[in-house]
């Protein structure tokens, strides 16, 4: 399964090399940005995009609105993992 984590692209590092660092919940990193660009939408029109990060690059452009909703999703199954977690460690054998 790919999952990708919703992100904002707060600059562009590297034009030609199409570079970017995306801020995600929090944490920032630089990303590799060339499948969300193209000539209608090129790099340096990117900054404040949200896009959804798959091991290191921008795989997709997608809206405040759905960044927020998958975010909210992650951080949910997150906790029920946590939550199922304490219970498997508590349980009797």
């Amino acid at each position: 399964m790919c999952l990708g984590i919703p992100g904002q692209i707060i600059r562009v590092d590297d034009v030609a090399r199409k570079l970017a660092t995306v801020e995600i919940s929090g944490v920032r990193r630089q990303v590799n940005i060339a499948c969300v660009v193209n000539e209608e939408h090129p790099v340096e029109s990117c900054v404040g995009d949200w896009v959804l990060v798959h091991v290191g690059f921008a795989m997709s452009r997608i809206n405040e609105q759905e960044a927020a909703e998958t975010l909210k999703i992650l951080t949910e199954l997150g906790e029920a993992q946590a939550e199922m977690e304490a219970m498997r460690l508590s349980a009797v054998h």
